[in-house]
């Protein structure tokens, strides 16, 4: 019996076409899965409450040595204080002045950090005594603060994150934060945890949580119901995020709430 040729050709185009579609639906899987994974959203669980100043304009918030350190804003209240966590009282403080709007601090090599909103000045206070070492002048708005244990890291407002010089408070870098190719602004305070930038979003429930390189977002965590929103004024919003690296423990808080959390992280 003769082969018949054109069953041959036949046979090899529908193999052809199976490996075609097995790997189109390959790499759209994979894209998907990273598209899940960049805007990937976590969730919590609350560890403990603490309370915490409802007078205090929350604007930055840190961990030194197991110590909770928290910066205020507002004209004629802003401060920088370190505060008990028990009790949520400053066990020591120091007025920023009525001319000032405070906003992130940051602790590095013994000295307290404190940004301004619009003054253009970064405070360095020393760490234990609250006496100020020296001011820096730079440009642009100041809104949150973190370190990554070299330099500096400061937002703006924008979606532009700075790197900057501890000394002269130069920028070394900056990288613009993406959710893929859309630009992440009003990013506020920052925390910088296991090598990633943390910021919370002005009138957002959500932490953004970014990677240094690059900017690219990494994912969201969803604190839309630890402190609901009609029991807050519409300026009291999540801001103030604080890492305990040696004990692993996560605080967060929000301008003016009565209440501090620690919380632990439920990854997707």
């Amino acid at each position: 019996m003769t082969a018949n040729p054109n069953a041959g050709r036949r046979r090899l185009n529908w193999l052809v076409a199976a490996i075609a579609v097995a790997v189109i639906v390959g790499v759209a899987a994979c894209d998907q899965l990273g598209a899940q994974r960049a805007g990937a959203v976590a969730g919590f669980s609350v560890v403990a409450v603490y309370p915490h100043d409802p007078d205090a304009f929350t604007q930055g918030l840190a961990i030194e040595a197991g110590v909770l350190y928290e910066g205020t804003g507002q004209y004629g209240a802003s401060t920088v204080r370190r505060v008990d966590l028990q009790s949520g009282r400053p066990e020591k403080q120091r007025a920023l002045g009525p001319s000032y709007f405070g906003e992130g601090i940051a602790i590095l090599g013994g000295s307290l950090y404190q940004l301004t909103w619009q003054n253009g000045v970064v405070v360095v206070f020393d760490v234990e005594t609250f006496e100020v070492q020296r001011t820096v002048q730079y440009a642009g708005e100041g809104w949150g603060l973190t370190h990554d244990g070299r330099e500096l890291i400061m937002s703006d407002g924008s979606a532009t994150i700075r790197f900057r010089d501890p000394q002269t408070f130069a920028v070394t870098r900056e990288i613009e934060v993406r959710d893929r190719e859309v630009p992440v602004t009003k990013l506020n305070e920052l925390e910088y945890i296991d090598g990633e930038i943390w910021a919370n979003i002005w009138y957002d429930d959500r932490i953004v949580r970014i990677s240094p390189a690059d900017g690219a977002v990494l994912g969201y965590i969803d604190l839309a119901n630890l402190y609901p929103r009609s029991a807050r004024s519409s300026e009291a919003v999540l801001n103030g995020i604080a890492y305990d690296a040696a004990a692993k423990r996560l605080f967060v808080t929000g301008k003016n709430w009565p209440q501090l959390y620690e919380i632990k992280v439920v990854r997707p």
